[in-house]
């Protein structure tokens, strides 16, 4: 950790925003030092997505001023903070898909051949491989499209292009959300170079792991308001979380009794060419089973021909006493069987639907008579379990788009509720999701376990994966590389069984 710098590059002062009657930010003034990594944390609606897009020239403060440089400016348009070498990575890359790789990192700045209108693509792509390969230590194919790109490699093809521009200050928004950890390692890496090399950093994340190890300084929004900014060496996880929701918030996950019933889902044999091989498990009533894995190792796989997203070769799957089945979606979700997906935005909930709608809509036929939607036993149904789930929205009918991250969460998990399931397959439960909503969703996991329900977690957040589960499977390769019953494993052993270590040793008990 480098030693902080004592002059401002960024200065918010004042700053008041409303949208309508709602209160988004009021009289924040913090101020983010040159060549750190500031990190900015809250809960969904706290106000750091008005902040940042203050500072990004999309909002205009109803009062307060942002100084860049030592300079004031009470407006910033788009232009201007580009101007200003302020660059930011989005948790969405912003990429245009079919374009190659040097065409999206040159975009609007190409080189043209000499005497001609013409663009040089040859130069473009040879740029390309130059800076790609200075930053990342990275080789992509000349033809390669952003549309063929990994995640990861989306969002360094995101970030170099910043990087063209010599950027003053890089705001990062949620940019592991969607990274592995070698992935976000690489990540990391990159940021603490960047940070001795100058540019300043604002980092914006819930994980507060990541708060803790990358960041040299810490903001903490609350309701709209500025709570606390401290040195990350004279703070802790814990205390950040505690200053986030306002409360020691104890425990994250829920004791509970942990009595397996009677076994609920059997998996036999499961096997898919160079996906996953001879996979077998049992899942017991009540009981809450872990699975995780690098990326490729077959977990994800798993999960989804479970609920007939993809097929198994060979094998079998039961549920309870019923015969052995192959699923489809229409099959698994008729023997009670849930998927959430990890990406609900895009898979687990129709953003574009009323909230009672989403809520409904795997549990259509009990709310409909002669083709027509009872409306009011709709609308209990979606009162009852925003109720029950605690969902934050201004109403049943408002746009699922409206609800933040972890409150979108929340009603993907309702809609299978609404359908009286007995198996939830739950696929990284709380990516992108705050702390207070993580806690809500672990206390509703352990909740569903005492009523006899039996879950299936997949997670490559380590710590949840111990405190949350009864067992944790552990993918390496396609197999079950080993079965650990989670209260008896470290976080630290946990990830040396994930990694194929053979040091993996240290246990507890």
């Amino acid at each position: 950790m480098i030693q902080q710098s004592t002059q401002p590059i960024i200065h918010f002062q004042g700053i008041e925003k409303s949208f309508g009657g709602a209160k988004a930010l009021s009289d924040v003034s913090l101020t983010v030092h040159r060549g750190t990594v500031h990190g900015l944390v809250g809960q969904n609606g706290a106000g750091k997505s008005t902040l940042i897009k203050l500072l990004a020239g999309l909002h205009r403060p109803d009062a307060g001023q942002v100084e860049i440089d030592g300079e004031a400016y009470d407006h910033l348009t788009p232009h201007l903070v580009e101007s200003l070498g302020i660059h930011f990575i989005h948790q969405d890359r912003l990429l245009v898909p079919s374009f190659t790789v040097g065409e999206a990192l040159f975009l609007g700045r190409e080189p043209r051949i000499p005497g001609t209108p013409f663009l040089d693509r040859r130069q473009m792509q040879r740029r390309a491989q130059e800076v790609l390969q200075r930053y990342f230590g990275l080789s992509l194919p000349n033809s390669a499209l952003i549309s063929q790109l990994s995640t990861a490699e989306k969002q360094i093809v995101q970030i170099t292009r910043a990087l063209l521009d010599r950027p003053k200050i890089l705001v990062f928004d949620e940019p592991t959300a969607a990274l592995v950890k070698r992935e976000a390692d690489l990540l990391f890496t990159l940021i603490r170079r960047l940070r001795d090399e100058g540019i300043t950093i604002l980092y914006i994340s819930h994980y507060l792991q990541e708060i803790e190890a990358l960041c040299d300084v810490v903001t903490v929004l609350r309701n709209g308001r500025h709570v606390a900014t401290k040195p990350i060496a004279e703070t802790s996880a814990a205390e950040i979380a505690g200053l986030m929701v306002n409360r020691d918030i104890g425990d994250l996950f829920p004791i509970r009794e942990k009595s397996p019933g009677a076994a609920l889902l059997t998996v036999e044999g499961l096997s898919a060419t160079g996906r996953y091989r001879n996979v077998g498990f049992t899942l017991y009533r009540g009981e809450v089973l872990g699975l995780t894995g690098l990326l490729g190792s077959g977990a994800k796989d798993v999960l989804r021909t479970l609920f007939g997203l993809e097929t198994a070769e060979e094998g079998t799957v039961t549920v309870a006493e019923q015969a052995p089945w192959r699923a489809s979606p229409v099959q698994a979700a008729r023997r009670k069987l849930a998927l959430v997906p990890e990406d609900r935005r895009r898979h687990g909930v129709a953003l574009d639907l009323s909230v009672s709608e989403n809520t409904t809509l795997a549990s259509l036929p009990r709310f409909t008579r002669l083709g027509l939607v009872d409306r009011a036993s709709e609308a209990a149904e979606a009162d009852r379990l925003i109720t029950r789930l605690q969902i934050k929205t201004a109403g049943r009918e408002a746009l699922l788009r409206t609800l933040s991250g972890g409150n979108q969460q929340k009603v993907a998990i309702a809609k299978w509720l609404s359908r009286h399931s007995d198996i939830y397959l739950l696929d990284e439960p709380t990516v992108g999701v705050d702390i207070a909503a993580k806690v809500e969703i672990y206390a509703l996991i352990a909740e569903l376990a005492e009523k006899g329900a039996g879950i299936i977690v997949l997670s490559s957040d380590l710590p949840e994966l111990i405190g949350l589960t009864d067992r944790i499977l552990i993918f390496f390769r396609g197999e079950i590389a080993r079965e650990v019953v989670s209260d008896t494993i470290t976080e630290d052993a946990l990830l040396a069984e994930v990694t194929g270590s053979s040091e993996a040793t240290r246990y507890v008990g």
